[in-house]
């Protein structure tokens, strides 16, 4: 059965990706979504560096303020972490590496 935007149950993360990727259409928004796991990706250096476990709630901070701001200003749309957000967690990383492999442009 295809998934649209209006369903709440994925069999898989296989079958919930390309929901992920067509709410994330927005150029800025992609770019916001790589800037804040760019500074998760800090944060957790951060904290394994100087032992500061404070940069573990900045961490979550960073991601989530960065992505919500693509997906509220630019996407105009309710991040898919509300409705599905272990799904979300793991698109967020995949369309990550994608980027950074060229699969999806920034």
């Amino acid at each position: 059965m295809a998934q649209t935007a209006h369903t709440d149950h994925f069999a898989s993360f296989a079958e919930f990706y390309p929901y992920y990727l067509s709410e994330h259409r927005n150029t800025v928004s992609r770019r916001l979504h790589f800037v804040g796991s760019l500074g998760v990706i800090g944060c957790l250096a951060m904290a394994l560096a100087t032992g500061d476990w404070l940069w573990l709630p900045a961490a979550v901070i960073c991601g989530y303020g960065f992505a919500w701001v693509g997906h509220f200003f630019f996407e105009k749309n309710r991040p898919a972490t509300f409705r599905h957000p272990f799904y979300s967690l793991m698109g967020d990383w995949v369309m990550f590496k994608d980027i950074c492999v060229g699969r999806i442009s920034l």
